[in-house]
Order: C-alpha cells, then structure tokens, then sequence
C-alpha cells in the first residue's frame, strides 16, 4: 500500500564563492498609469496658472524695479479775481495824501502813475493852491508843482521833487463794466490810507457842476467815499487802476456820500483812450 507524501526537492549545495540563485521577483506595475497622468495634468496646470497670475501681479506692481508712471500733466489754475484785502495790499504802496494850501487848506488823495512819480489826482483838490505836498505811503513827504491840468475833465497830474526810497507806481487798467467789483483808497474826512469796496453802477454818468460845464462819461459806483477821496484811484479786481475818483452825489448841503460816486475812466484821465499804464500826457 502506498502513502502519499510531498515530492523530495534536489538542492545542489555550491562551494562558499557561489551566490545562491535569487528568487524570482514579482512583475512591477506600470509607472505611468491613467491615475498619475491625470494627476500631473492637474498639477501642471496649477503650476502654470501660478506663474500667469504671479506675472500679471509683477506688471501691475512694477516688480520693484520698473519706473513709476510719470503724473499725467494738468493745467495750472488761472488767476482769479483778487480778495479786497489782497487789492487793498497791492495797491496802497501807489497811493498818495495830498495836501494843497491856498486861499485855504484842502485834503485830496492821488495814484503814482508812472516809474518817475508822476502823480494822478483831481484837479479841484489842487485848484488855486499855492502850495502842494504829496505824503507817501510811507509816511515821508514831498513838495509837488503841477505839471499839467484838465479842468474840462476835473484831471491834474502832479510832479513831486523828491521821491520816496521805494516807489511802487500802480497798474494803469482798462474799462469797467456794470456790476464789476470796484475799490476805492483814499483819505477821507482826513483818515489816512482807507479803503472801501463796491460796484460799479452804471457807466456815462453826467456830472451837473453848477457853473462848470457838466462833466460826461463817468463811472457811477457804491464803494463809499468822502471829501478827502477826491484824486484816488477807483480799483478793478485785479488791482488795477480803473478811474479817479472826482465826486459824490450831493443832493443835500451834507456833502456826505448817499450811496453814489463818481470816477473819471482811466482812459479819459490819461487822455489816450483805454489807457496803456504809460505816462500820463496831461
């Protein structure tokens, strides 16, 4: 009777310098396999959408070394109209107290109106005097003689003798319009170096001076004044000399102002039109 039993292996043994044979290795999987391609697709996209968004970030931040975009250039501010107190500063350097002594004594204000200290003023504040003395802005004085005058238009231009260390002569303007903001300095009742503001309220004005023939094309304006005023300058808003004051309404024996004054346009008190801030050629 026979008895199954396992088969009996045969190993061959090998001398010390013999390597025994390796067993069989299992077969490796494939390495690129559907799952891993998907994989890397995916992470090269990524990577690829990192390096787009971080170049766009780069270009729009400069990347720390690209040049700042030059400011894009914008139009300067033209100038505007002057502040009364700017007009007031600009202009009181060219104002002058005036002083005539004759059969009396008078009080009247004049403009330098030229680099050679010509002065503007009215002609009835210097009218009969025997002698004039012109005080500067800042405060020294000077005699004055009468270079040339206008009665026809209340006009007189004065040449002082000596003049002061710093002379400031005003910017002669062009025409005034109604409505336009005007200024007024001069030295009112005897108060030195004032100055009021206002507008110009109408324009061809007629001057009935009594005996005098009447005095045509004036500035009417608002800005208050008073004996005392008569000779300074009535100002735009752009510091600019736009006519000599010369009167008030004066329906009353007061002689105070009512809301009314009267100016000699620029361009009639210089005798050339619109005026060109020239010497006067009275």
């Amino acid at each position: 009777m026979q008895t199954d039993r396992p088969p009996v292996v045969m190993t061959v043994l090998r001398d010390s310098a013999t390597v025994p044979e390796t067993p069989e290795q299992p077969a490796r999987a494939p390495w690129m396999t559907p799952d891993r391609r998907r994989r890397l697709l995916i992470g090269a996209v990524l990577v690829w959408a990192l390096a787009i968004t971080g170049l766009v970030v780069f270009r729009q931040d400069g990347g720390g070394t690209a040049p700042a975009a030059a400011p894009a250039p914008s139009p300067s501010e033209s100038e505007g109209p002057l502040t009364v107190p700017a007009i007031y500063e600009a202009v009181l350097p060219s104002v002058v107290r005036i002083t005539a002594e004759g059969a009396g004594e008078s009080t009247g204000t004049g403009v330098l109106a030229n680099a050679d200290g010509t002065v503007l003023t009215a002609n009835h504040v210097i009218d009969g005097a025997r002698t004039i003395t012109v005080t500067y802005a800042d405060g020294t004085e000077s005699g004055a003689t009468v270079a040339q005058s206008d009665p026809a238009s209340d006009i007189a231009v004065l040449l002082p003798e000596t003049l002061p260390e710093t002379l400031v002569p005003a910017t002669l303007g062009g025409g005034a319009g109604v409505g336009d903001t005007v200024v007024a300095i001069g030295n009112p009742l005897g108060l030195t170096a004032t100055t009021t503001s206002g507008v110009v309220s109408g324009l061809g004005r007629t001057l009935d001076r009594g005996n005098d023939p009447d005095l045509p094309g004036l500035i009417q304006f608002d800005a208050a004044v008073n004996p005392g005023s008569s000779g300074g300058p009535l100002i735009n808003d752009r510091a600019e000399v736009v006519g000599i004051v010369v009167a008030l309404a004066n329906p009353t024996d007061a002689g105070t102002f009512i809301g009314i004054g009267f100016a000699v346009p620029i361009g009639a008190a210089l005798g050339a039109g619109e005026g060109t801030g020239q010497a006067p050629p009275l």
